[in-house]
């Protein structure tokens, strides 16, 4: 009965995917992706003003790159590319200096948001191909800026891919996934709820616990590197207008995601506490090692919102500090965990409409 319900839920799915989405871009919540403009004339690898970063190195040269993430000793990363000859974004790994890039999804649907097990031994990521082997169609334009709720289930498997097994079903949003530093239990992003909520995964009793319940967009969650904590991206409506209108978005499986601001909970799930209060999109948070300092995307100081940088702010909500000035996207920033290195995405050296690659650099204080 169960794998007939999902079945036909799957088949409904199909049919609405495969009228256009309405959206500004095609990007999975957890693969935000910058907006196609044409690259600069010449492409500016490290600006001077740029003081946190050092030895900045270029780890892809073109496609559709983004959320590099370190393996917990620091000498690997998992991140998701389009690169022929796949028609979406697939997982790969890399060592630190580049090499050895390897496929590890199986290339088939639409891949998002890969992570490590602290041993190294396991990756995590969700994908679209238990629903189709080819991805979703790619939505339109016409309703303005929106991200859609694709049918992701979470996934974990071997460091190279191999003997996958499924952590959700069905065909709710199950992505933007990450693992707490103990290895016993998972963070990710659902719609399992009729809201869009962060969970904790216990991987040994298989329950899934509700950690948020504002109404409202709550995502992008990562544990901080000691487990203490977790950062996450919120949108909470409070009007009713503002209500009925992310309610609207989400039974046609949407979201809106211009107005985003920085959350920190305990990772019990209690002490919500919001640090920024920007407005425009603030996303991608990570808690640098120490807990005091988070780092993270915006497009605040951006009177257009096109152009995102990283930036810096104290856990408390104070100190908010500017780290890339490069024009377009920086993006997907994260330490290392002994805070000495930091990769991010940017296509501050594209050589063309849409490029967006990888860069790590050392980080200096």
């Amino acid at each position: 009965m169960r794998r007939s319900r999902f079945s036909n839920k799957a088949r409904r799915l199909r049919n609405s995917i495969a009228r256009p989405l309405s959206v500004i871009l095609y990007a999975a919540m957890c693969g935000f992706h910058p907006p196609l403009s044409q690259p600069a004339q010449e492409g500016v690898l490290h600006d001077p003003r740029e003081k946190h970063l050092r030895n900045v190195r270029q780890l892809t040269f073109g496609g559709e790159n983004a959320e590099a993430y370190f393996s917990f000793d620091g000498k690997k990363l998992i991140f998701q590319s389009t690169r022929p000859p796949f028609k979406a974004d697939q997982m790969f790994t890399m060592n630190i200096d580049g090499s050895d890039v390897r496929l590890v999804s199986t290339g088939k649907g639409r891949c998002t948001c890969g992570y490590w097990s602290p041993d190294g031994k396991k990756i995590l990521y969700s994908s679209t191909d238990w629903w189709s082997e080819e991805p979703p169609t790619p939505p339109d334009r016409s309703q303005g800026y929106v991200w859609p709720l694709l049918p992701y289930r979470l996934f974990i498997a071997n460091a190279d891919g191999s003997e996958r097994v499924a952590l959700t079903d069905g065909d709710d949003y199950n992505a933007e996934g990450s693992f707490h530093p103990r290895g016993d239990r998972v963070l990710f992003t659902t719609t399992r709820w009729g809201n869009i909520d962060l969970a904790e995964l216990d991987l040994r009793t298989k329950r899934i616990k509700r950690l948020t319940t504002e109404i409202g967009y709550n995502g992008g969650p990562f544990y901080s590197w000691d487990g203490r904590f977790i950062v996450y991206r919120a949108y909470h409506p409070k009007t009713e207008e503002e209500i009925k209108e992310f309610q609207d978005l989400l039974r046609r499986r949407l979201v809106r995601p211009s107005k985003l601001e920085l959350w920190v909970m305990t990772a019990d799930g209690r002490r919500k506490q919001k640090i920024s209060n920007l407005g425009q999109a603030n996303f991608a948070p990570f808690m640098q090692p120490g807990n005091r300092r988070i780092i993270f995307s915006s497009n605040h100081h951006d009177s257009r919102g096109r152009e995102f940088d990283l930036f810096l702010i104290n856990r408390d909500g104070t100190g908010v500090e500017r780290v890339t000035h490069t024009p377009d996207f920086d993006g997907f920033p994260m330490f290392s965990r002994d805070g000495k290195k930091l990769v991010w995405a940017s296509n501050r050296t594209a050589k063309g409409r849409g490029e967006t690659n990888i860069y790590i650099a050392d980080w200096v204080e």
